[in-house]
């Protein structure tokens, strides 16, 4: 039997925050695989190496883990006021699935990066030296992001003494906002509460904060479920009754939220919601070994990512974090100590990250105009993917 050769296509891998994964511009795709559909899809499974019973993606470039089963489509924008279109992918490991649902906010720090690199944002907008600010349209979830670029003689500038947990090696700071992650047409809160009473059959009735903030995200109190709050991975991915409570709250959450109409629906919509709890301060050692004092953080928080305990945090979920933190009464909030805050710093399994958002309360509906962290990005590699040829028929 013939077979067709493999195809090469131009792609760069890159680390964005803690997060990374195969970025691509749209005009370098194979023409079937620049819209959106099955050949676009077929194409990013096998780039990752998806779907694999052994779930390790050896046949591709994913790493298998949440955090490094991503992929980024890069196209300049034809957007008012903004220099580059961002498509996020997020790629499941064990299934042929590709969940377009949401975005990467990791990620989101070298998409920047990517499009200067690629020749996507107007040169008359580059400083020889300075900071870029390239403005960035978030196709998925239809947002603005603005990444602050650092440029030295007139190239990206990765090298630096920024440090950020969860990630080995400094480099660079991207300051990185996400312009009002919340539109005020939407609702911050789909079930009009700062806290429900999630009811989930078999399991429990648990205090939850349901919010749409960077990314749509249920926030359970730790002590509720069982947990400290200070939790590494080990705790709870080996633990496979825990991921399944996990996975069936998140469920009945995103029934609640209005995400899905029926909980199995859940099993094809693994990107969102995220499941995440919270607690008050507490001293523990971080996945590095990084020893974190209650001093240093305002609480702590856990998040599960793809069914899994994410090892840092997610960028988006870290949108949430600060979002419903500057909310009065929500549950992270409460666990951060109440009252009205402009940032917080919060704990996560490989250390600290802080994150600022201010929200104001307008006609009774919560609104939020940007949230701003730190990450730090850099191209790994560059060059060519190849895939067989049968993948794009």
């Amino acid at each position: 039997m013939a077979h067709l050769p493999q195809v090469k296509i131009p792609a760069t891998y890159m680390r964005g925050g803690t997060s990374k994964g195969v970025f691509f511009s749209l005009k370098d795709l194979p023409e079937a695989a620049q819209v959106a559909g099955k050949v676009r899809d077929q194409l990013l499974l096998r780039v990752i190496g998806s779907p694999d019973p052994y779930g390790k993606q050896t046949d591709g470039m994913g790493g298998a883990t949440s955090s490094t089963s991503k992929t980024v489509i890069v196209a300049k924008s034809e957007k008012a006021d903004h220099d580059v279109d961002y498509l996020f992918g997020q790629v499941a490991i064990d299934k042929a699935f590709v969940d377009w649902s949401g975005n990467c906010g990791n990620l989101s720090a070298a998409v920047g990066s990517f499009a200067i690199y690629s020749g996507l944002v107007d040169k008359s907008r580059l400083p020889e030296n300075g900071i870029a600010t390239v403005r960035i349209w978030q196709a998925n979830i239809e947002k603005t992001i603005i990444a602050q670029v650092p440029i030295t003689n007139g190239e990206v500038q990765e090298t630096g003494d920024f440090e950020l947990d969860g990630v080995t090696f400094p480099a660079a700071e991207v300051a990185v906002e996400f312009i009002a992650p919340v539109d005020p047409s939407e609702a911050m809160f789909p079930t009009g509460n700062l806290v429900d009473d999630l009811y989930v059959p078999d399991i429990g009735r648990f205090n939850a904060t349901m919010i749409n903030a960077g990314i749509p995200t249920i926030f359970l109190n730790a002590d509720e479920i069982g947990y400290i709050g200070n939790e590494l991975q080990d705790d709870i991915n080996f633990d496979e009754q825990a991921l399944a409570k996990f996975e069936t709250i998140r469920a009945y959450g995103a029934v609640k939220m209005g995400l899905i109409d029926d909980i199995e629906q859940a099993k094809n919509r693994q990107h969102t919601p995220k499941i995440a709890f919270v607690s008050a301060p507490s001293a523990y050692t971080s996945s590095s070994g990084k020893a974190i004092s209650s001093s240093d953080i305002n609480l702590q928080v856990r998040a599960l990512s793809m069914g899994k305990l994410h090892h840092a945090m997610m960028g988006t979920a870290a949108v949430a974090i600060g979002t419903a933190a500057a909310i009065p009464n929500t549950l992270v909030n409460l666990a951060a100590g109440g009252g009205e805050r402009l940032e917080v710093t919060f704990g996560h399994p490989s250390g600290t990250l802080k994150v600022g958002a201010q929200a104001d309360e307008v006609a009774g509906n919560w609104q939020v105009n940007k949230a701003v962290m730190s990450r730090s990005a850099r191209i790994l590699m560059e060059g060519w993917v190849r895939i067989p040829a049968e993948v794009l028929t």
